[in-house]
């Protein structure tokens, strides 16, 4: 009993039921039937000789040791894919599958134009996106669940690897028709804090928005309710206040069909850094940093572009 060793399908299967918290969204996930799923966790309790979920009508709920199990399980589950990740990148880089995470800040505004061109350059790669906060991204990281991730930092990304594609300025918009009408650019001490609209928590651009205008005051009375930028743009467009926006979404055309002016925030780190993430020691650490750089001269090209 003590010697025997769960398969790598047990664990899968049981990694899906902590994710989704449900036999039947779990066996979907695993392309599998419930009653599979099920039975493959049962005779993985039965072989090991303890509990790890706890099963009633309406709730899955994982004992203290199946949380342990399940995290254990998550690294296991990883190495194995990365043996076979090891022989894809030496046969031929960038060919297969790959799974990206990007943040709902960069997504619908970057991906657009790259990936027409990344499709032309890297025809072989199938890239899997999944869009999701700067959390959800590096859990799914953790996890094994993404291969890389395009995000904004600085961000507290734990043992992870990273390339720098660009910066990405920070710009102050508002109504065309607000008397402020203001300058060129706007100095953060200029900014009224009772009319400052941002993203609710979760999204990593509210912290960089707060942290280039150097203001503690701000996160105290600033408005953060907007669940998208086009959310934002909206608010303002129907004169509630003002809002911080990246510059790639202004060049990605969010203003476009609004009354909304934009000038870009004087401040010394008024940019956050757009980066390709990866796991620390992943054995296709050489093509992330391929990826970069194709991502690298795109992006430098599109946004030239868009401007």
């Amino acid at each position: 009993m003590a010697n025997y060793i769960p398969t790598l399908k047990q664990l899968q299967y049981l990694i899906a039921l902590k994710e989704h918290g449900h036999f039947g969204r779990a066996a979907d996930s695993c392309f599998v039937t419930q009653s599979t799923l099920s039975a493959g966790i049962r005779e993985l309790e039965t072989l090991i000789g303890v509990t790890l979920v706890e099963r009633t009508r309406r709730v899955v709920r994982f004992t203290a040791l199946g949380d342990r199990i399940v995290e254990k399980a998550y690294r296991v589950v990883r190495e194995a894919e990365e043996l076979a990740e090891l022989a894809q990148a030496s046969a031929k880089p960038l060919t297969g599958d790959l799974r990206m995470s990007v943040i709902p800040t960069i997504a619908p505004f970057l991906l657009p134009r790259l990936l027409p061109h990344l499709r032309h350059e890297k025809p072989e790669l199938k890239l899997y996106l999944r869009e999701e906060t700067s959390q959800s991204a590096i859990e799914s990281l953790r996890h094994g669940n993404a291969d890389c991730v395009l995000m904004a930092l600085p961000y507290a990304t734990g043992e992870v690897e990273s390339a720098h594609l660009f910066d990405d300025r920070l710009y102050v918009a508002f109504p065309k028709d607000d008397p402020r009408d203001p300058p060129p650019s706007i100095a953060p001490e200029t900014i009224d804090e009772t009319r400052l609209l941002l993203l609710e928590d979760g999204h990593c651009l509210k912290d960089h928005a707060l942290a280039a205008c150097n203001r503690p005051e701000l996160r105290a009375h600033a408005t953060m309710m907007g669940t998208s930028l086009h959310t934002l743009v909206q608010m303002v467009d129907n004169g509630l206040g003002l809002t911080l926006l990246p510059e790639m979404a202004i060049a990605g055309g969010i203003l476009e069909h609004t009354h909304i002016a934009a000038r870009p925030l004087a401040s010394s780190n008024a940019s956050r850094e757009i980066a390709l993430v990866w796991r620390k020691g992943s054995p296709r650490e050489k093509e992330f940093q391929m990826l970069a750089e194709i991502l690298k001269d795109l992006s430098r090209h599109s946004i030239q572009t868009a401007a």
